[in-house]
């Protein structure tokens, strides 16, 4: 059996606070049995992808010696749970919005850097990213095998089946949605979380969904209007059937479970057949950007 756990949870201008209270939720999650936890996307600070300020890549770090990764490295292995951690990765000139894995015992598995980078107002990431290299992968932990993709990632279902393929039992999106500053009434957390449990009923995979909470301001000129976000919350576990087994409301701190037998997962997905009734012969068009086959004839 293995317990998943998502953490959800505001984020202030201090790092050293919000590693505190992600720290507090873990322990609370370990406390409850779980054995993955997931915290939301880029935790260590406000979601500074708001605005557009140089400042803002000074938080950016290598990998190596990460205080953040090294804090929660030696946590891990305490608790002995698995820890996917969320941040700003610096490596040479690129900056790059990542995922490092880290196993039970405290040993780093590697590394998943997003690969889908959005750009609009409010969440001008590609201003701070580069597009990730690291390809979608998994990783074998102590509590079974791990797909990690980020936030804008999660809209894309190639993405989750490609971790699916891979021998994913288990899918984990760390997030940091909220409402849309050119128009804060759209709500789109339901389609949000409708997206993802459909990657888990379509790969009859586990997921877990990580958010935060609370309404950030961010720093821009004031002549042009500071932007907003009110971050949507609504954090979830879902079934192998993309039900919803867990969830968080919109503005309360949480610590979210939900237990899963490996053996049962492993016959159900065996006896669906979907991995079996796979046509890849006939995906072509999924690889290019308009939709064609990938034969070109050579004339217009």
């Amino acid at each position: 059996m293995t317990t998943l756990a998502a953490i959800q949870m505001a984020m202030t201008d201090s790092v050293d606070d919000n590693v505190a209270t992600a720290e507090r939720l873990v322990r609370d999650a370990a406390r409850q049995g779980a054995n993955i936890v997931l915290i939301p996307e880029l935790f260590e600070g406000p979601y500074f992808c708001i605005d557009q300020l140089p400042e803002h890549f000074g938080r950016a770090l290598p990998i190596e010696g990460h205080p953040t990764v090294e804090h929660f490295r030696a946590v891990a292995r305490d608790l002995e749970v698995v820890l996917p951690i969320s941040v700003y990765e610096l490596a040479g000139q690129a900056t790059f919005n990542t995922v490092v894995i880290v196993d039970a015992d405290g040993s780093v598995l590697g590394t998943y850097r997003k690969s889908h980078i959005p750009d609009g107002p409010g969440y001008t990431e590609k201003y701070y990213f580069n597009p990730g290299d690291t390809g979608f992968r998994v990783w074998p932990t102590r509590f079974g095998t791990i797909g990690v993709a980020i936030c804008w990632d999660q809209w894309f279902p190639e993405a989750a089946r490609a971790m699916a393929l891979q021998g994913a039992e288990f899918l984990f999106y760390p997030t940091a949605i909220g409402t849309e500053p050119p128009d804060p009434t759209w709500d789109s957390a339901g389609h949000w979380q409708r997206v993802m449990q459909g990657h888990a009923g379509a790969n009859l995979t586990p997921l877990v969904a990580a958010n935060r909470i609370g309404h950030e301001v961010g720093r821009g000129d004031d002549t042009l209007g500071r932007r907003e976000i009110t971050f949507n919350g609504s954090s979830f576990i879902a079934d192998p059937t993309g039900a919803k087994v867990a969830e968080a409301d919109r503005t309360s701190e949480a610590v979210l479970t939900a237990t899963f037998d490996r053996d049962e997962l492993k016959e159900m997905r065996h006896s669906w057949g979907l991995f079996r009734d796979r046509r890849p012969d006939l995906y072509g068009p999924l690889l290019t950007l308009d939709g064609s086959s990938g034969r070109r004839s050579g004339s217009l």
